[in-house]
């Protein structure tokens, strides 16, 4: 099985925005972000289902960031807002319980 891949990470300054895309290999079902800081423990951030017509969410992604998908694409996406340096992490996509290999983010105060 292939890893899905994610890309859009990067530096952004508190306040700002990143768009995190993940690209599955074949048609997905259940999509999911995770993140992971230095020293921490991986934690849910938000799931979709296939269809999209559910989105769960943690508390501390809630009202700030928007999960969604092209199921076209085989694509998932993070539109992150209002970015705290508390959301740096290496962030990563799961499909169908299928890792991805991370991709950096860094709100910097």
């Amino acid at each position: 099985q292939v890893r899905p891949v994610e890309s859009g990470g990067g530096l952004v300054q508190s306040g700002g925005s990143l768009r995190l895309s993940c690209v599955a290999s074949g048609p997905p079902d259940s999509m999911a972000w995770f993140r992971q800081a230095p020293g921490k423990e991986r934690e849910f951030v938000a799931g979709i289902n296939s269809n999209a017509a559910m989105k769960t969410y943690a508390a501390s992604a809630k009202g700030r960031f928007t999960i969604s998908r092209e199921n076209g694409k085989n694509t998932m996406y993070l539109q992150m807002s209002s970015l705290k340096p508390d959301d740096s992490a290496v962030y990563y996509c799961n499909v169908d319980d299928i890792w991805g290999q991370g991709t950096q983010v860094t709100v910097s105060s």
